[in-house]
């Protein structure tokens, strides 16, 4: 097209006049806002007519004021750079953090308020900030604000007034030792070691070794003001006690300079570490706010906020994706909390991990670094798994399906060269082949081992860890169909099929059979069971039997369609007497099943409670207990205590879990008391005190008091 001819220009200008005018910005004055009238101000003149007639002062304060708010809100959302420093960095308004009476006030990392009084300005956290500054800002003191119903610990601009003698007294009398360097590194590094040592087994998304050696080095180097490492802080002592006992006869080994960590993650390891932490300053701090840690939600918040600003969840790499995922179970685990978990950051997670195309099989053969392969084939399953299970347990639409992705367990190792004659000559077991026999059949050297990160590959370790994940990911799947067909409107109005119903009962018992005695808790407990492979074996054990307690609570709540059909119709006859007691049959066993897997998981969390192990537990069973605490409740059953003890054990780390055994409590008594909360399965459920044929399913444990290895 020839925009510049006149018969174009003359085309373009008459189709400019049938257009509609532009909205025009509402200008009303103040006077005809209140009377919600329309305002006509005629040119030239001051006043509207409406002011002109009643003789009032035509003032627009209110379009002024939104106009000011609205340009305030755009000058926000500005975009910052993320790996650009700035002029003036972190450094420079934290330079005094080592010296003793100088605090800094913490502020949410995007925010730019000019601040009074002895407080300085903050400025965002980058990929380029020292790790010691990074500490100096989520160890800062909380703001006046946080003490008077600020809970997020996130600070806000205070106007006047005048600072507190000891900013720290909110979180103890120990706490004003966060002002001095040589204890924040000391502190941190102590969280770190109760990450690694508690929730690294649960959730083995970094590698230890290395995570440590980045960490030393970087608190090591970026050293004080004038650029040298101070010589009594706790790392230039590790340092030079690794100097001294190096190959080169006391000097300092030459290293390879290693990437820094990124703050988030650092940030995100470190609230991990105080939410399980017994160190004396979060002893103390709880024994102040009655059991619970003010000080770890703040630093929970703080790593949330600091990943948000840093643009975790949109920007695709590696260490935004492990991030995503260990951001997600650190929160709050109650839905009604606009603070906790809502599933953002698995979503973010899942997002950056199909940005990186490493849902493709090709692309993750390819990975040559083997560190780097391991971490992000976990990655990969992790959120797999966790998207199943949450959209069944959460009554949410799945982000996955099966068709998504290519890569399996097997994608551990890099491209193999091609085989040579011999090889393909020789025949050869697939790794499919040699994995069902390791699964089947481990070794007794790895029977009883925990499933881990694919690192080391060694074959034994890694072939036996994928054969427990090949049994989560096959349960997955199922989830996954449930949450599909179950969670629908049309199920919801209409009612569950009787042959969705059947298919979903085949698979559940499918995958019991081929799967149970292999991944989940044995007959026999071993002498010398670890804290990691019991809580592994008891998760995989109640993750099974909850798939039935949600099948119950679905059928209880919409019923069966052809049920409903013929109620709604009002015709019986309609249904012959076979095709009802064959339904009928199908609603037993499904409320057989729930009630034994409500009783199973119920004492698997006795055995876990019983030993302390729920205290440190990251809310791998939490929904496991609730919804079989619920449906005990729900029947009246005395073994509910088990899941009540269970979640008051977990409120040491999950504050909300105390509010919700407190409503399993509330809803056994009123079960107690006759007021059954069922629907549709009421009539094949047995009543509250009533020894039916379910009540011998439950778990029988003669020794509740189970001493696992290294742990009472």
């Amino acid at each position: 097209f020839n925009f510049s001819s006149p018969t174009m220009q003359n085309q373009i200008h008459e189709l400019a006049k049938t257009l509609p005018p532009p909205r025009k910005q509402n200008t009303a004055c103040d006077a005809c806002r209140a009377r919600k009238v329309k305002c006509n101000q005629l040119p030239g003149q001051d006043k509207c007519q409406h002011c002109l007639s009643k003789n009032y002062p035509c003032t627009h304060f209110i379009q002024q004021a939104t106009t000011e708010k609205k340009r305030s809100a755009a000058a926000a959302k500005r975009p910052r750079t993320l790996s650009a420093s700035s002029a003036s960095g972190p450094a420079e308004h934290m330079a005094a953090a080592g010296h003793p009476g100088t605090t800094h006030a913490y502020q949410s990392p995007g925010s730019h308020f000019p601040q009074q009084g002895p407080f300085p300005p903050a400025h965002p956290i980058t990929v380029d900030t020292q790790t010691r500054d990074l500490l100096a800002y989520i160890f800062a003191p909380p703001e006046a604000s946080s003490r008077s119903g600020q809970v997020n610990g996130s600070a806000h601009y205070r106007v006047g007034g005048s600072p507190s003698p000891n900013p720290y007294s909110e979180w103890g009398a120990l706490a004003h030792r966060l002002n001095e360097e040589s204890f924040r590194i000391e502190f941190a590094l102590d969280l770190v070691e109760v990450f690694f040592q508690i929730v690294h087994s649960r959730l083995p998304l970094l590698n230890p070794v290395q995570f440590r050696s980045r960490l030393h080095t970087s608190l090591s180097s970026t050293g004080s003001q004038n650029g040298a490492s101070s010589p009594n802080t706790p790392i230039a002592q590790q340092q030079r006690t690794r100097d001294s006992t190096s190959p080169l006869g006391g000097q300092p080994s030459q290293q390879q300079p290693q990437r820094p960590l990124h703050p988030a993650l650092v940030a995100t390891v470190i609230a991990w570490g105080a939410k399980f932490s017994e160190h004396p300053l979060f002893v103390a701090d709880r024994h102040r706010n009655g059991g619970q840690s003010a000080f770890a939600k703040v630093l929970i918040n703080r790593a949330r906020d600091l990943a948000e600003d840093m643009k975790v969840h949109r920007i695709p790499n590696a260490d935004h994706v492990v991030i995503s995922l260990l951001i997600e179970p650190l929160q709050s685990q109650s839905l009604e909390d606009n603070a906790g978990f809502h599933g953002f950051w698995l979503g973010s997670a899942i997002r950056l991990l199909l940005d990186l195309q490493i849902n493709h099989k090709s692309v993750m053969s390819n990975i040559h670094d083997p560190e780097a392969r391991g971490t992000m084939i976990f990655a990969w399953w992790m959120a797999c798994l966790a998207d199943a299970y949450r959209s069944v347990y959460y009554r949410r639409k799945p982000m996955l399906d099966d068709d998504d992705y290519d890569i399996d367990f097997y994608t551990v190792g890099p491209v193999p060269p091609p085989p040579t004659e011999s090889e393909r000559q020789a025949p050869q077991p697939s790794p499919r082949e040699q994995l069902e026999f390791l699964v089947r059949h481990p070794p007794p050297s790895l029977r009883i081992q925990s499933p881990g990160p694919l690192r080391p590959l060694t074959a034994g370790y890694a072939l036996h860890s994928q054969g427990y994940y090949k049994a989560a990911h096959a349960l997955a799947r199922i989830a996954r169909q449930m949450a599909r067909q179950l969670w629908r409107p049309a199920t919801e109005s209409d009612g569950i099929p009787a042959d969705v119903l059947t298919t979903i009962m085949d698979m559940l018992n499918e995958w019991r059979d081929e799967y149970l005695q292999h991944v989940g808790v044995p007959t026999a407990f071993p002498a010398a069971w670890d804290f990691v492979s019991a809580v592994t074996a008891c998760a995989s054990d109640a993750t099974y039997h909850i798939m039935w307690i949600i099948l119950f609570n679905a059928m209880d709540d919409f019923g069966i369609r052809e049920l409903n059909d013929v109620t709604r119709a009002g015709t019986p006859e309609a249904m012959s007497p076979p095709q009802h007691a064959h339904i009928e049959e199908k609603k037993r066993k499904v409320a057989n099943e729930a009630l034994h897997g409500a009783l199973r998981i119920a004492g698997l969390a006795g055995v876990l409670a019983s030993n302390g192990y729920l205290k440190l537990d990251c809310a791998v069973m939490h929904v496991s207990c609730i919804q079989a605490g619920m449906l005990l409740a729900r029947l009246g059953r005395p073994e509910v205590s088990n899941c009540i003890d269970g979640l008051e054990q977990y409120s040491y780390a999950y504050e909300e879990c105390a509010d919700q055994a407190t409503e399993i409590k509330r809803v056994y008594l009123q079960a107690q008391a006759g007021e059954t909360e069922l629907n549709h399965m009421a009539s094949v459920t047995p009543r509250p005190g009533s020894a039916g044929e379910a009540g011998m399913n439950a778990m029988n444990i003669d020794h509740p008091q189970v001493v696992f290895g290294g742990f009472h």
